[in-house]
């Protein structure tokens, strides 16, 4: 397979997981630069995992993935729930770690405090600078981590449930931003559940369901189809499975494992075959 181009991010054969139990498996696809792609499943489908594996919190346990000239301009938020909120930490302290790969750990924020207070301008946080973080209802919370992801300047920003838990005027504000990021050429991965939303803002999505269902145009992946099958696939998993190889690759498989329904890995509404053709 040829290279991918400067600052896409190339799947291959890809199986993310824990202990030898894939959690993701048999992904192939490229995410071009600049793409707006959301990750949609039914819950425990992967999506969460995907993004780790991207960063590397998540170790391959098949396949691999390629990142070429990407080193350091990755962004990657959480899920909310994920953060710890009680640390007492100012709200401008928490932007101010989107400085971190630019100024290092240890030299003081200060000197950007401008920066800084733009981008707190931005998300609509004018005057909480020195409020504690654990004073910030949910929304206030996620639009001081969108200011820190505008401070941290990266190429590709990786999104994992940004949305949950926040007031319908932040959501509509943050996906503004997004949508600013996408004009500049910036590549944005978003994990939804909101279908809706999916369909009004991100013109390419991939669906998982532990594996790919479908990975191309949103109006043909989220077909009632498509969906249907990402819910029984999902249904039938079985967490005790264990690593596979595919037929013909090379690798043999570690342990005959089900978890599924048969399925010649063909997805629905674009090429994702599994024959390693690449998504757009």
């Amino acid at each position: 397979m040829s290279a991918p181009a400067t600052g896409a991010i190339a799947l291959h054969g890809l199986t993310l997981g824990y202990d030898r139990h894939p959690a993701v498996h048999h992904l192939d696809g490229t995410i071009q630069p600049g793409a707006l792609l959301a990750l949609v499943g039914p819950n425990g489908a992967g999506k969460s995992t995907l993004l780790k594996g991207i960063i590397g919190e998540v170790p391959c346990l098949d396949g691999w993935i390629a990142r070429p000239d990407l080193a350091g301009a990755i962004a990657y938020l959480p899920q909310s729930a994920e953060i710890d909120r009680g640390f007492p930490l100012r709200v401008l302290d928490l932007v101010a770690m989107g400085l971190w790969r630019h100024i290092g750990p240890w030299r003081r924020a200060a000197p950007y405090r401008d920066r800084l207070t733009e981008a707190l301008a931005a998300v609509g946080l004018v005057g909480f600078e020195d409020r504690p973080i654990g004073t910030l209802s949910g929304g206030q919370f996620q639009r001081a981590l969108f200011a820190r992801l505008i401070v941290q300047d990266a190429r590709v920003i990786l999104l994992d449930e940004p949305f949950t838990g926040v007031d319908g005027r932040t959501s509509a504000d943050l996906l503004r931003l997004i949508g600013a990021w996408h004009g500049q050429g910036r590549t944005i991965v978003a994990a939804l559940h909101d279908l809706a939303q999916v369909r009004a803002h991100f013109p390419q999505t991939l669906l998982l369901a532990r594996e790919p269902v479908a990975w191309g145009p949103t109006d043909r992946v989220l077909t009632p189809h498509n969906l249907a099958r990402a819910q029984t696939l999902s249904e039938a998993w079985d967490e005790d499975a264990a690593i596979c190889g595919r037929a013909g690759d090379g690798h043999a498989p570690s342990h005959a494992h089900s978890h599924g329904p048969a399925h010649d890995h063909t997805t629905h509404g674009h090429a994702q075959d599994h024959g390693h053709r690449d998504a757009p």
